[in-house]
């Protein structure tokens, strides 16, 4: 939708692009330092008017330049702020690296595979604990940390805000995907997290109206069905994970549940969703019976036993 590119110095760039795909309207800033200085800048348009920059280098052979970039959902500022947090002055590649590694390894290394006891012993299966922690890694990738070094971050209004150190905030829920396995897998190996993206998701409601469904960049896609912040929090919850409002917990579960979309309107009224006026009316019954319970089971643990959806028919209750 718009770019643009600010040439601070010959080895000083920052800028910024917004997009429209799958989310609506995202917005990414970066601040980017060279190890060496540029020779020259060309800054062109591609066919949509979006600005490209193309830096042109003189090098000796063998001579490298590194590259050092900080992002930032805010504004150039964030960016800036958060490269120079991470990557204080210029390093070499290989600590840059190294350093990477051991973060990851802090995390893998939560979940222990001795390849000597599996299979009876069998040492042909590293190819498994391979795939296991191959998949361990991706587990932990998303949702991923959306809040600048400062504390602020883009929100569901569009408008910047700040978590005034209290938690990380936390973008990519694809919640339909990953409510079964992924967070209930991470309520246990990273309780830190899950106690963020909860209160992630409650600023989301307060600043948007409904928790999210399948969010990106702060944007809602209402990809898939369901709403499936209910069990996450309620799972949270059950573990002893529970260092947010509670009360405005139910209040944002109960919000969700009250919508009059995708067949829950006729699902609160009759018990379940009519397959002739709506389709995966199964999946959908099945899943709002879920997620209901789940907000029975919260109701339960802060001791609100007249907790109801809006319907005459439906009743949260225990």
């Amino acid at each position: 939708l718009e770019a643009s590119i600010n040439e601070e110095s010959k080895t000083h760039i920052s800028g910024m692009r917004r997009s429209k795909a799958w989310a609506e309207n995202q917005h990414i800033y970066f601040d980017t330092k060279f190890s060496v200085p540029f020779e020259k800048a060309e800054y062109r348009k591609n066919a949509t008017g979006t600005t490209l920059g193309i830096f042109h280098f003189h090098v000796t052979k063998g001579q490298r330049i590194l590259v050092s970039t900080g992002i930032s959902n805010v504004d150039e500022k964030g960016a800036l702020q958060n490269r120079e947090a991470e990557i204080p002055e210029y390093k070499d590649f290989n600590t840059i690296h190294n350093a990477g590694k051991a973060e990851w390894n802090k995390e893998l290394i939560k979940i222990q595979i001795e390849p000597n006891k599996i299979n009876g012993g069998n040492t042909d299966n590293i190819d498994q604990v391979i795939t296991f922690y191959t998949a361990l890694y991706h587990a932990c990738i998303h949702p991923s940390l959306a809040s600048d070094y400062d504390g602020r971050y883009r929100g569901r209004d569009n408008k910047i805000h700040n978590t005034e150190s209290k938690f990380d905030y936390y973008s990519v829920f694809s919640l339909w995907d990953t409510y079964r396995g992924l967070h209930p897998l991470l309520s246990i190996i990273d309780q830190k997290r899950t106690n963020d993206f909860i209160n992630t998701f409650l600023c989301q409601y307060q600043q948007g109206g409904l928790l999210p469904v399948w969010e990106l960049a702060s944007n809602e896609t209402n990809c898939m069905i369901g709403y499936h912040c209910v069990p996450v929090i309620w799972d949270a919850v059950n573990k002893g994970i529970h260092d947010f409002d509670m009360k405005l917990a139910l209040e944002a579960m109960l919000a969700s549940a009250n919508q009059n979309q995708k067949g829950l309107e006729e699902y609160r009224k009759d018990g379940f969703v009519h397959s002739e006026t709506e389709h995966e009316s199964v999946s959908k019954t099945m899943e709002y019976s879920y997620d209901d319970w789940c907000i029975a089971r919260m109701a339960e643990r802060i001791d609100r036993k007249s907790t109801r959806l809006n319907s005459s028919h439906a009743n949260i209750s225990y």
